[in-house]
């Protein structure tokens, strides 16, 4: 897939082992930032420092779900450290936040899918001084094809089988393109029911940029945060998603891993060419983020994704949540703020805080250009 960007840098050389390595790390850590107080992030077992801002002041942000386990953790520990910034994150969808933040209603938006040209050159009306927003890729995680399979424990499907199930082209548990995937494993004949979101969203994006890799044509839409295929239903949402999954026999969906977990849903392996079927694991995620490339400019961080991957435990179906921000322009009395809060969020004790909610850690070489880019806010 190709991002909305000119120019490219080098590629990442981050080694996958190193990256995995970083998942079982204790969850803390620390920044360069001063610590003005040391808290535990909610869901963890560590305690974060944070630098609040010499100006506080309340954030509000919007959009991405798949990143909204993520900010719970991080506006709990943030907030009970810094107690002049209340902090609101509220999810929308990749496509609404976006549109909020072109709107000035929110300081940050968070989206799973780098800005488009013209959502630049909107975010202009909206960053003064020569500002436009840019792409910050603070939260890292992957799809999980869930399901709701009566009798059946573990799934193994590949891009094209996949593709054809939520096109509507394949439409019984039992079907061939299904059995061929599952050797051994009882598949019922009944209806397979699909579920999508309803909202404009960058888990519908990743999802279908992955159909568009690996289908072998099966998904003739492109790549897009709006549902194009054919039947099944809708639900708004992650956990929209995720509850109709959990109640409906025979069911079918996506969702972030986060919400995989959180839900107790099992999930699908991966047929990708390697040499067997690629578990839904954060550290198979890693292995993908961690070949990932910038292909944004300045700082600008947006990042190509290898979702046709064929590499040894490489999860193909992975996603980045970016904070969009002003690079020039942001509102004075929030500035500090802000760049405090994501000084956090980069900060090696904000990524390992929210590691067991399902996400994945920052490659030290990502973070460290979104640590440098985030200093450069004004």
């Amino acid at each position: 897939m190709k991002l909305q960007r000119n120019g490219r840098t080098k590629a990442l050389a981050i080694g996958a082992v190193a990256l995995v390595s970083s998942l079982s790390l204790a969850a803390c850590g620390s920044d360069n930032n001063t610590t003005a107080s040391t808290s535990p992030a909610s869901g963890g077992s560590s305690a974060a420092a944070i630098s609040c801002a010499s100006k506080q002041a309340s954030l509000m942000g919007a959009g991405s779900t798949a990143q909204g386990n993520a900010v719970d953790v991080w506006k709990a520990a943030y907030g009970t450290a810094c107690s002049g910034t209340q902090i609101s994150y509220n999810g929308v969808g990749s496509g609404a936040g976006v549109a909020q933040f072109n709107q000035g209603k929110v300081a940050f938006a968070g989206t799973d899918f780098a800005l488009k040209s013209t959502d630049v050159d909107a975010s202009k009306q909206v960053c003064t001084g020569g500002g436009q927003a840019i792409d910050l890729p603070m939260v890292a995680g992957l799809v999980s094809i869930v399901f709701n399979v009566q009798g059946v424990d573990h799934l193994t499907l590949d891009g094209p089988t996949t593709a054809k199930i939520f096109d509507g082209q394949i439409t019984t548990w039992n079907d061939p393109a299904i059995a061929t995937l599952n050797p051994g494993v009882t598949l019922p004949s009944a209806p397979i029911q699909t579920f999508h979101r309803s909202d404009d969203s960058g888990t519908t994006y990743n999802l279908t940029s992955y159909f568009a890799k690996t289908s072998g044509g099966a998904w003739t839409a492109p790549a897009s945060k709006t549902w194009a295929g054919k039947g099944g239903q809708s639900a708004n949402g992650s956990a929209g998603v995720s509850a109709q999954i959990k109640q409906v026999p025979n069911s079918i969906g996506y969702v972030e891993l986060s919400y995989a977990q959180n839900n107790s849903l099992k999930s699908a392996s991966i047929k990708t060419g390697a040499s067997k079927p690629v578990d839904p694991t954060a550290a198979n995620a890693a292995i993908t983020l961690g070949n990932s490339t910038v292909v944004g400019t300045g700082n600008d961080l947006a990042l190509q994704l290898d979702y046709g991957t064929s590499a040894e435990n490489a999860y193909p179906i992975v996603l980045v949540t970016y904070e969009i921000a002003c690079d020039k322009g942001n509102k004075a009395d929030t500035l500090d703020s802000l760049k405090s809060f994501f000084n956090y969020m980069a900060s090696d004790s904000g990524q390992q805080a929210i590691a067991s909610k399902g996400y994945v850690p920052m490659p030290s070489a990502i973070s460290t250009k979104v640590k440098a880019a985030i200093g450069n806010l004004s």
